[in-house]
């Protein structure tokens, strides 16, 4: 085997600490996720349960069917701020996600 010459040895070095130093800051990366929160006062609708009201922050007000990975729900009124003509899109039975922050108007015990 060859043997290293001083900068060489150095080098090998260096390299070896950047490594550990990378592979530290990419684990503690991975550890750290933020621990996402709904506004004050509201709350997630994976978190509500079925027959639930809610009115979302746009003003959109429903109920909870069903929820599992996404929320099954019915919408029953819409803002003024909606065309009327665009009502029937909106109003009826539809899927969003469970991390929608929604204010529960009704909890049905």
């Amino acid at each position: 085997m060859k043997k290293l010459t001083k900068s060489e040895a150095q080098y090998r070095k260096r390299q070896r600490i950047a490594k550990s130093a990378t592979t530290k800051l990419v684990n503690k990366a991975l550890k750290d996720k933020p621990r996402w929160k709904p506004a004050k006062g509201f709350k997630y609708l994976k978190n509500c349960n079925p027959g639930d009201m809610f009115t979302t922050q746009g003003g959109i007000k429903g109920i909870l069917v069903d929820c599992t990975v996404n929320a099954s729900v019915i919408i029953y009124e819409v803002p003024d701020y909606i065309p009327k003509e665009d009502n029937n899109y909106y109003l009826g039975k539809h899927i969003i996600s469970a991390d929608t922050e929604v204010k529960v108007i009704y909890e049905k015990s």
